[in-house]
């Protein structure tokens, strides 16, 4: 087995990010079929007949475990050529994703383990992603001369109150709830009580040393004129009383506590400015950030982890249109749109797909054949439904993101299960995407969750169903979807006739989705070096930088985009 090597490009300039940025596009061209396709048409559009057939003919026979590795860049010697060089070439054109050594990029910085009391409610990776960015955060912070950070789309504070009560930093927490603007307010005080005990207790000095909590505003971010609007008036003096009430701003950015109470600390050096921080920002909420830093003059630094790419709006009209993808001069003018499914799949993570095993990946593949094979059923008996209900049948998805985070936790002996994200807020990318449909209800949840646990017995005791039980799951899966869509009446479906039609080829799901998903990290460093562009397009006086600052494992979306003002 060999794998591939390390990255032969660089991105330190302008001209060395944009050639980096056309050698991936000139290779991802014979390609555009992968990019195209979604899994669940996989029976109904034969979609592995447009892959070399010599290389299915191949990965059809490979372990489990080898298919599972392609998307790392691992090939096989007795793989025939062109797979190992379409495979090498991938792992060569994508980012390095190995967490970076903290201390040695920034020189001085300290990483604090957060206490119990700051960490409540946070799952095991959210305490690596806040521990690891808010020590980032304060080291640039510190760099540039600025004490205060506009949080954007925090969710539930959890960055904003490390930032507040760790690094004594004066933090604007804006998210589009306002749901969770209460509870980070409520947060923030039941964390005060705690930290002004400890002071009584050591006799630190109270009076000395106030203690400063997050200042929640609720607004929906939809452009860098908003965000820049909201920045300048935070650094504007405010003649209105503080808020009493918790610090929340609901709907009036200009008002409330993050007024008059935050104008001493943004006008105390005389040189008001600002650090512009997100944590997996959604969508275009990531490129809104890096905009506003380049067009407001206040904002000294931007520290973004993009999320959720298939969000991304996307289109070349003009040269000067602003979409999230691309951002940059020099891709759009290679006139490249990338389509919501290869941005999709841009959230696929080769450490996550390495790291799932064997009975894992198999069960994995199985529910994209049953899926795929379900759509055929919608297609053949419910076209109408596949029009009206684009979120269909994603039950399985959901229980295989929930699988798949039993296992990391299994591995890394952790007791509270991740929790579930909504896209909207702080959400992590896994396996498959980062998108998931709406909570299933009743009996279905029910029917979906006995189908997984009858499917993941199988998978982990002999790793290969016998036909009958394969069957009896694909049925089991259909009725359950059925069920979901509101559609009870199955009797009429000859489920046997559908299953012996598209199970010959159903174990070609598993060599097509894994050499589908080797794209994913490679799109993901395109879309990454467009907004990286960006910013070396935008000004020389823009330093600007892109480094992994996470455990890839843990978080795959692991790469911060960090740029401050010269």
């Amino acid at each position: 087995m060999a794998s591939g090597g390390e990255c032969k490009y660089s991105c330190k300039t302008a001209s060395e990010t944009l050639e980096w940025i056309h050698a991936i596009i000139n290779f991802l061209k014979p390609y555009r079929f992968f990019l195209d396709a979604h899994v669940v048409n996989f029976f109904k559009e034969r979609l592995w007949e447009a892959v070399d057939k010599e290389w299915m003919d191949c990965l059809r026979k490979e372990p489990v475990d080898d298919l599972l590795r392609i998307p790392s860049g691992a090939v096989q010697d007795h793989w025939p050529a062109s797979l190992k060089e379409f495979v090498l070439t991938l792992r060569s054109l994508s980012l390095p994703r190995e967490q970076a050594d903290l201390q040695k990029a920034f020189p001085g910085l300290q990483v604090s383990l957060l206490n119990n009391v700051l960490a409540q409610g946070m799952n095991h990776k959210k305490k690596h992603e806040i521990e690891a960015l808010s020590a980032v955060i304060g080291s640039i912070a510190s760099r540039v001369g600025v004490d205060t950070i506009v949080d954007v789309g925090s969710g539930q504070g959890y960055l904003s109150q490390v930032l507040s009560f760790e690094y004594q930093l004066s933090v604007i927490a804006i998210d589009a709830s306002s749901h969770h603007g209460r509870i980070t307010d409520a947060r923030a005080e039941r964390i005060k009580k705690h930290y002004a005990a400890k002071l009584r207790k050591y006799q630190y000095g109270l009076e000395n040393r106030g203690l400063i909590t997050p200042k929640t505003v609720t607004c929906r971010v939809l452009s860098p004129d908003m965000l820049k609007a909201l920045s300048n008036s935070l650094l504007q003096k405010d003649d209105q009383k503080p808020n009493n009430d918790g610090g929340n701003v609901n709907e009036k950015p200009l008002e409330g506590s993050a007024g008059n109470e935050l104008t001493s600390s943004l006008h105390a050096n005389g040189k008001p400015s600002l650090v512009l921080a997100g944590l997996h920002a959604c969508g275009d909420l990531s490129v809104t950030m890096l905009r506003t830093f380049i067009e407001c003059t206040d904002v000294r630094a931007v520290i973004s982890i993009g999320c959720c790419y298939n969000l991304l709006s996307e289109g070349i009209i003009e040269a000067d249109t602003q979409c999230g993808f691309p951002m940059s001069k020099g891709v759009k003018s290679a006139g490249l749109l990338l389509g919501k499914n290869a941005r999709d799949l841009a959230c696929q993570s080769a450490e996550r797909w390495r790291g799932l095993g064997e009975a894992a990946g198999l069960h994995n593949f199985e529910l994209h054949a049953f899926r795929a094979a379900f759509q055929m059923v919608l297609f053949q008996h419910y076209p109408e439904i596949i029009i009206k209900s684009p979120a269909i049948g994603r039950q399985g998805k959901a229980l295989r993101r929930q699988h798949h985070r039993r296992i990391l936790e299994s591995s890394a002996d952790i007791a509270e299960s991740l929790s579930q994200k909504n896209c909207k807020k702080e959400a992590s990318c896994s396996v498959d995407s980062c998108t998931e449909s709406a909570d299933t209800k009743g009996s279905t949840c029910n029917d979906a969750v006995s189908f997984h646990e009858e499917s993941s017995h199988w998978s982990s005791r002999n790793c290969k169903a016998n036909p009958i039980d394969r069957y009896s799951m694909f049925v089991k899966f259909c009725r359950s979807g059925l069920h979901r869509l509101g559609l009870h009446n199955s009797e009429d479906i000859e489920f046997s006739g559908l299953w012996k039609q598209v199970e010959p080829f159903s174990e070609l799901i598993g060599p097509y989705w894994t050499l589908r998903a080797a794209l994913g990290p490679v799109l993901e460093t395109l879309l990454l070096l467009d907004r990286l562009l960006f910013l070396q397009e935008s000004s020389n006086m823009v330093e600007a930088v892109m480094l992994p600052i996470f455990d890839a494992v843990l978080s795959p979306r692991n790469v911060a985009l960090i740029a401050k003002k010269l």
